[in-house]
């Protein structure tokens, strides 16, 4: 059997395994008490989400290299996922969906794929997760208040955190979704327009992946529209590159090993969902109803049939941030 089938075969098998797990499964959420101290909801599903996708379980080797890392992510659909030690469960670090398509698909980190791993993207992928994880180490304890938790996401510019123990072992973790969610058809009394970012790069959808990654990582994106003949098309996302890069969609077009098989493809593969569009003078409140409901985490934002910008969960972060009083 080929390295291909192997892993093709390996991602397949894994993502039925969990199909029933998916049907119940629930990425951890603010839930309750939001304005007592923070308090991980303890359901099943964040118990694997730390305990099997961060920690690794007792059937499974520690989920430490890429494909595994990707597979958490996308199943919980996390854009960035605590790494610890497998046995003590400790904090070592953070990976994000930006530093895996860095790796894979040509930002500074993908110079290791190349020189260490020849470009062969069979051998990349299961390389150690660690080897590209970020070891600063930023984090919350179990007893700090979600507006302390949400002042460290905004000042540091995080779009999550780990929630830690008095021993730095992890036992959750917040997202920027979660503060979306707790805006979810509040009357904000906010308006889309005035926390949205009206500079907008596109890209066409004939780019390459290879070339909108370089663009994400150059300019320090995490999505770009992708617009045809003047047309919005939808967004394609960092996660959506990662997804795409890790699963056996990718691996069908691979004959070689050769990263750049697989890069090579247009963006507009990857757009999957139809086109979910805000209006600028929408209540922020309005627009995470919007956002949750639809399970995406940026909208383009029109006024009169044109793009105005667009709308993303770090900007609930930040309207948050500087207006207090709508977190309980």
């Amino acid at each position: 059997m080929s390295e291909y089938e192997q892993w093709s075969n390996y991602w397949k098998r894994d993502n039925k395994d969990s199909t029933k797990e998916r049907s119940d499964a629930k990425s951890p959420r603010l839930g309750g008490e939001r304005t007592s101290a923070v308090r991980l909801q303890a359901c099943k599903a964040c118990q694997r989400g730390a305990e099997r996708s961060i920690a690794g379980c007792g059937h499974r080797p520690p989920y430490h290299h890429h494909h595994g890392a990707i597979k958490t992510m996308t199943f919980y659909g996390f854009s960035r996922l605590p790494i610890a030690d497998a046995g003590t469960k400790r904090l070592l670090g953070f990976v994000t969906s930006v530093d895996i398509v860095d790796f894979l698909g040509g930002g500074l980190r993908h110079n290791l794929l190349q020189e260490k791993y020849q470009g062969n993207i069979f051998t990349a992928i299961n390389a150690d997760i660690r080897e590209i994880m970020s070891s600063k180490l930023i984090y919350a304890s179990e007893s700090s208040s979600l507006p302390e938790v949400l002042k460290l996401m905004y000042e540091k510019n995080v779009g999550g955190l780990p929630i830690v123990d008095e021993d730095t072992r992890i036992k959750g973790i917040i997202t920027e979704e979660d503060f979306v969610r707790s805006c979810r058809g509040v009357d904000t009394a906010l308006l889309v327009e005035s926390f949205m970012s009206p500079n907008v790069v596109t890209a066409p959808a004939q780019t390459t992946i290879e070339k909108m990654t370089r663009m994400i990582i150059q300019k320090g994106f995490r999505r770009m529209p992708v617009v045809q003949d003047g047309v919005l098309m939808g967004m394609v996302t960092a996660s959506d590159i990662m997804k795409y890069m890790g699963s056996g969609e990718a691996f069908e077009k691979v004959v070689t090993g050769d990263i750049g098989e697989v890069m090579d493809q247009p963006i507009k593969s990857l757009i999957k969902r139809s086109l979910i569009t805000i209006e600028r003078k929408m209540n922020l409140g309005h627009a995470a109803r919007k956002m949750i409901d639809n399970e995406i985490g940026s909208m383009p934002v029109m006024d009169r049939g044109s793009l105005a910008g667009i709308l993303t969960e770090r900007d609930f972060v930040r309207a948050l941030a500087e207006n207090r009083g709508i977190l309980p």
